[in-house]
């Protein structure tokens, strides 16, 4: 399979408010291309926030957002959109839209007007169906479907849509465990074998640094600290961010760093 572009997405300066109410202040942040970045950090940080600017979903008050060097608000929407893909949070189908029809929607940014559906267009449809184990399901309505295989059918609507970077917002929420290692495991696949860059938000810290390349910790509107996994969580990190003691351990499964949280119920053992 064709690897992406190396696209860049980046933040200078930027500056993010609702109501006139800054919740991202002066934020410079660049995107590794190729790599997945998850973003975590404590309730009302402004995750979602930043990832809504860097989707060109919320206007700078100030600073810029910019892609391979251009401000993204100046790029037309037909070629950003084959650019930068975006599932929001708790997104919504229309009524009564099949599984197959859901995921063709993602090829629209690729057709041009008057243009036919093409077997391009036929083959990115099966190859996102095939990929997130949706096949059996292609003619069920959406609204039909449990939680784990609806969120499943939007990361195929992003796949088929194909683009060079992938932002997701919360994409495990309200699904199981199992469920949200599936949808977790189908972004590493499709960056390890598209090249496709992901950018997430996620709740879960541990979850964050089994998949991450990448971590951006915000606190306050800003950049806590970003780097790999193992270079950025430390118990001084955790207690600054998110206000928790914890230990900081390797996880048995992957290596990865493990955050085990000490409350006052449940105290470190010596």
């Amino acid at each position: 399979m064709t690897r992406k572009p190396a696209h860049e997405l980046s933040a200078e300066g930027l500056t993010l408010a609702y109501d006139g109410r800054p919740v991202i202040s002066e934020l410079t942040l660049t995107i590794e291309p190729g790599a997945v970045t998850v973003i975590v950090g404590a309730n009302g940080c402004g995750k979602s926030t930043l990832l809504r600017g860097l989707a060109r979903l919320l206007k700078p008050v100030a600073g810029e957002v910019r892609l391979d060097g251009r401000q993204l608000r100046r790029e037309p929407g037909r070629r950003l959109a084959r650019v930068l893909g975006i599932l929001p949070q708790s997104p919504v189908a229309p009524e009564g839209v099949t599984v197959r029809d859901l995921v063709a929607r993602g090829r629209h940014p690729h057709q041009r007007f008057m243009q036919t559906w093409s077997s391009a267009d036929a083959a990115a449809v099966a190859t996102a169906l095939r990929s997130t184990g949706l096949e059996p399901l292609a003619h069920r309505r959406v609204d039909e479907l449990s939680g784990g295989q609806r969120q499943r059918a939007w990361i195929a609507m992003a796949l088929a849509q194909d683009p060079d970077i992938l932002l997701l917002d919360e994409p495990t929420t309200f699904l199981d465990v199992m469920h949200q290692l599936e949808v977790l495991d189908l972004l590493h696949e499709a960056n390890r074998t598209r090249g496709t860059t992901v950018v997430m938000v996620l709740h879960d810290l541990n979850l964050a640094a089994r998949y991450a390349d990448r971590l951006v910790v915000m606190a306050g509107g800003g950049v806590l600290a970003e780097g790999a996994p193992r270079d950025v969580i430390s118990t001084e990190l955790v207690r600054e961010a998110f206000g928790l003691d914890a230990r900081i351990v390797d996880d048995p499964v992957c290596g990865a760093p493990m955050v085990v949280p000490i409350s006052r119920t449940h105290g470190a053992v010596a």
